[in-house]
């Protein structure tokens, strides 16, 4: 099987190349051979290479930057992901696209199922609800999609908030961050797990027709939740020696030009009872990262 992947040096994408299956032949692409700016590029490597399957891991992910560059947001988030639905239409292959709690308005107080109404509030989330329903647009009658909701991704590769907050627990004596802001991290180790998972289960075919699915860690916290514990990890694994004080904040005393939900927790059990597996709690995961990046001298 011939796997195409977009956004191969992000930090999915990295954790995608470290997993694969072995039976898989993949492809991997980075912006420079699957530029998503250049819809008509994209459409060519798909139809010269034929993959039977694409994860499309690439997006705009600049969230605060997409409020003064939607046009760039709407094109890679939007219309890419569609143009790549509608030649794979051609070639008969399958898409695994990856989007976002964002494409929710924060307003439930229970975890977001997979046919809760999306109603994003800030350009980023609408981009990528564009994108999905672009998707769902073109391939709804021929089985050949998935899309995969996720958030807060976090891993030991590429830029993240994980390696954001080391670095200012470092040189800081104290740090804010918001604590009303709910949901959960999402490794992106376990997260390329999961994406490989469906295409070996290839779940397109699942008898429910089930096509959105969503996936993170389990458990739920803040943001400022999830920079305590990693202050606290990074002095216990020898990672600092003594980082700064994490203070909670508000969201309106934080400025920023997007807005974000303030409860994003999706609810994964569909996922879960399709691939049984279970997720693994945010705390476990965590630790991991911050293990791998030890191993690697971060910070060093």
């Amino acid at each position: 099987m011939k796997v195409l992947i977009t956004g191969s040096q992000g930090q999915l994408g990295k954790e995608l190349l470290k997993n694969i299956p072995h039976d898989i032949e993949v492809i991997a692409a980075d912006r420079r051979t699957f530029n998503l700016l250049d819809l008509k590029d994209c459409r060519e490597f798909i139809f010269d290479n034929k993959p039977d399957w694409i994860i499309n891991a690439a997006a705009y992910t600049a969230v605060d930057l997409a409020e003064d560059e939607e046009e760039k947001a709407i094109l890679i988030n939007g219309e890419a992901p569609t143009a790549i639905a509608n030649a794979l239409k051609k070639t008969g292959g399958k898409l695994l696209q990856i989007s976002t709690d964002f494409v929710f308005d924060g307003k439930s107080s229970s975890p977001y199922k997979v046919d809760d109404e999306p109603n994003p509030i800030n350009i980023y989330g609408k981009s990528k609800l564009l994108g999905e329903n672009g998707i769902k647009n073109i391939m709804q009658d021929n089985n050949q999609y998935i899309i995969l909701r996720t958030s807060w991704v976090i891993g030991s590769e590429g830029n993240n908030f994980a390696k954001t907050m080391l670095r200012l627990l470092k040189i800081k004596d104290k740090i804010s961050v918001v604590y009303d802001q709910i949901g959960c991290m999402s490794s992106s180790k376990y997260l390329s797990i999961i994406c490989w998972l469906i295409i070996q289960q290839d779940i397109t075919k699942n008898i429910n027709n089930q096509k959105i699915f969503h996936w993170t860690d389990a458990g739920v916290s803040s943001w400022f939740d999830i920079a305590t514990e990693i202050g606290d990890l990074s002095l216990k694994l020898n990672l600092l020696k003594k980082p700064a004080k994490v203070f909670p904040i508000l969201s309106e005393n934080f400025p920023s030009k997007a807005k974000r939900p303030n409860f994003s927790l999706l609810d994964c059990s569909l996922t879960k009872e399709l691939l049984n597996i279970e997720n693994i709690y945010w705390r476990t995961s965590l630790l991991e990262i911050l293990q791998e990046l030890k191993s690697k001298n971060f910070l060093m």
